[in-house]
């Protein structure tokens, strides 16, 4: 069994949502995994959905848009 902590919060009025997720793995290698687009791309979308990041500003307030599996999307 799993206990890996995980929480997802939506906050329709702000458009925004807050994924909180504990990995085990090493820091340096989950920092990459969201700072760097060809790791997030690879894990964002689990199979058959696919996620191609066309631009990506990762800092406060920064912003992502990525091909989902049927359109262009932006978080």
């Amino acid at each position: 069994m799993n206990n890996l902590l995980f929480d997802f919060k939506v906050d329709k009025a702000a458009k925004t949502v807050y994924i909180d997720r504990a990995f085990n793995a090493e820091l340096a290698l989950v920092w990459d995994a969201f700072t760097k687009q060809e790791m997030l791309d690879l894990w964002w979308a689990p199979k058959p959905y696919l996620s191609k990041t066309a631009k990506m500003d990762f800092k406060v307030g920064g912003r992502r848009f990525y091909n989902g599996k049927r359109r262009w999307c932006g978080n």
